[in-house]
């Protein structure tokens, strides 16, 4: 009878572990791959991947140059019109629907239709950008493309505000030069 106390995996499915570096005595030679000693040859140690022995590596000596557009880069969803045909006619298609079925994952500035296949039926798509293509074959196959508006960044500071910021200084300014205009002509009074 088979019980939980006395399974047992399957003959050969486990191996013992080969002891690495263990001397002449674990039968796989005095070093086993290990070679002599070091960090390397220890258990668990082990250098990271650039690391050239606490010199300055490569990627910190060279230098670095120019504008690099990879933080600012918006990454768009490929949805192809032939992934659209699972939905029924007349469906609107909107990034929902497409989480919802798998067709978009992950953190995307937007949706992009391309026209790789064909249309069966009519749809409401909604998208950020669609390529000629795929508009051309959606209102083909009698569907309608609705551009999505791009979230407007509000302004840090009003008109009135940069106004008001720009009228400071000016006020500021002159206070002052009155205020050294005063005082000397209280010392050109005093010298006489």
């Amino acid at each position: 009878m088979m019980r939980l106390h006395n399974l047992r995996p399957r003959p050969g499915a486990r191996h013992r572990v080969k002891r690495l570096g263990s001397g002449e005595s674990s039968g796989h030679g005095k070093t086993s791959g290990k070679g002599h000693k070091g960090q390397k040859a220890r258990s668990g140690g082990s250098i990271r991947l650039g690391f050239e022995g606490g010199q300055m590596p490569l990627i910190r000596r060279l230098p670095k140059r120019g504008f690099n557009n990879a933080a600012f880069r918006a990454t768009y969803a490929i949805v192809n019109l032939s992934d659209l045909n699972e939905f029924k006619a007349g469906t609107v298609v909107n990034e929902e629907l497409l989480r919802e079925s798998k067709l978009v994952r992950g953190d995307v500035a937007g949706i992009k239709i391309l026209g790789d296949g064909e249309l069966k039926h009519a749809l409401k798509i909604e998208a950020d950008k669609v390529s000629e293509s795929a508009k051309a074959k959606i209102e083909k196959a009698g569907g309608t493309i609705t551009m999505r508006e791009a979230a407007t960044r509000k302004p840090t500071a009003g008109a009135d505000d940069v106004d008001q910021t720009a009228k400071e200084p000016e006020a500021a300014t002159k206070s002052k030069k009155k205020s050294t205009t005063a005082k000397s002509k209280k010392k050109a009074s005093k010298k006489r």
